[in-house]
């Protein structure tokens, strides 16, 4: 077991690829806060995954939350050695429709979020003086600009950047901060953003997420266990000479 004895906090893992990440930890040998805004759902990942979960709830855009679910892990477990900065929000419009309050929502989930979360962490592990390992996930979108997701791919490209100055900062500290960057990933959240592309393209509802699939080169949409494998790999001891860099697990969609 790659994690065994270690402790992970993960946010946004109480459904999609944060309770994948999540299940996957806890069989590598790890402790796992499920940390989710949504504590009764949290509680219920983290009884459903077994004994060495447990539930945190955790808002990325209040900072005394932040403050209290690392508290949580310190109390709970002694210390925090992983963070998974996996909490984000979706949006898409037209340049000429997108609203300020969106701009305002997605950055300050995808953006702050992730920053004050990971700046948090980060002061926990370097106060314990054993390193750590933080994981933000990014995204293709961030690779790249589309036409009707100016924003989130704004926030994701804001995410790779954080994740280079971070992992330069911070690994003086022993603290290891990479970045995953999915492509297309099946599941709850893709229904949604195939309901506003619907929206958008005046499309029926599932065209767009059939079409994306059939676009993959490996032949499918990703799933959450195909990214599982990669949040393993950069919280273990593997990848300790590993720092600043951003993983594409897309199915072949960007090379970089």
């Amino acid at each position: 077991m790659r994690l065994k004895g270690k402790s992970a906090l993960i946010t946004g893992s109480a459904r999609g690829i944060g309770r994948g990440f999540a299940e996957a930890y806890v069989r590598e040998g790890a402790t796992v806060a499920i940390a989710d805004i949504n504590l009764e759902a949290a509680e219920k990942t983290a009884s459903e995954i077994g004994k060495a979960a447990y539930a945190v709830r955790l808002d990325v855009t209040d900072q005394s939350s932040i403050e209290a679910a690392v508290k949580a892990v310190e109390i709970r477990t002694g210390g925090l050695d992983i963070l998974i900065n996996n909490a984000a929000l979706f949006d898409l419009a037209p340049i000429v429709e997108i609203s300020r309050a969106s701009y305002d929502k997605l950055f300050s989930v995808n953006v702050a979020g992730t920053l004050f979360t990971l700046q948090a962490a980060a002061r926990s592990m370097i106060a314990r003086g054993k390193g750590g390992r933080i994981i933000n996930m990014a995204s293709q979108a961030g690779r790249r600009g589309e036409p009707l997701v100016a924003i989130y791919c704004a926030t994701k490209a804001a995410v790779i950047s954080l994740t280079q100055s971070a992992g330069l900062d911070l690994i003086k500290h022993r603290i290891n901060v990479n970045a995953i960057a999915p492509g297309v990933v099946d599941g709850e959240h893709w229904d949604h953003v195939d309901s506003l592309f619907a929206r958008y393209e005046n499309r029926p509802l599932g065209e767009k997420k059939k079409l994306v699939g059939e676009g993959v080169p490996y032949g499918r949409m990703g799933t959450a266990k195909d990214l599982a494998g990669m949040a393993v790999f950069l919280a273990s001891e593997e990848a300790e000479y590993i720092v600043a860099q951003t993983y594409n697990v897309d199915g072949g969609q960007w090379m970089s």
